[in-house]
């Protein structure tokens, strides 16, 4: 945690009682936030906001699978369609919309050359993220339940 004093000396016991890793010496005009558009201050947290709210706890953002954690999940197709991908690349993607076990419906990526896959047909799909297409999070995985081995 980093904390603002004015003198060093008499706030020490109470910063290593609190844990303070790091301490800051500063003017009384350093507290003041700047706004500017070209600012890289920050405004710290002075003692007293440390003593009456706490230490500020970091909070850890977690990555959220597409299909929450699972390896694979089994769904139905309900469309299949071809998506042109974002520049440079260019070409048409074979994507097909599925329904999963849990509800949810996403657009899923075919591999492969060539496909047979129509609407109804069972596929397994896993959490993969295809680069060059928006908004594409998930594959479908060739040689499982009604989606054939790729061709070439």
């Amino acid at each position: 945690y980093t904390v603002c004093v004015g003198s060093m000396n008499m706030w020490s016991a109470l910063l290593n009682s609190l844990g303070v890793c790091r301490v800051k010496i500063f003017q009384p005009c350093d507290l003041i936030p700047s706004f500017g558009i070209h600012s890289s201050s920050v405004y710290l947290r002075t003692l007293n906001q440390i003593i009456r709210k706490g230490p500020v706890q970091r909070k850890s953002s977690k990555q959220r699978s597409p299909i929450s954690g699972r390896p694979q999940l089994k769904g139905v197709v309900l469309q299949t369609l071809t998506i042109a991908p974002r520049k440079p690349n260019s070409g048409k993607r074979k994507c097909c919309k599925v329904r999963l076990s849990t509800g949810q419906e996403m657009t899923a990526f075919i591999p492969g050359i060539g496909h047979t896959l129509q609407p109804g047909h069972i596929v397994l799909v896993e959490g993969r993220r295809t680069k060059g297409i928006p908004g594409v999070r998930v594959r479908v995985v060739r040689g499982k339940y009604d989606c054939g081995h790729p061709l070439g």
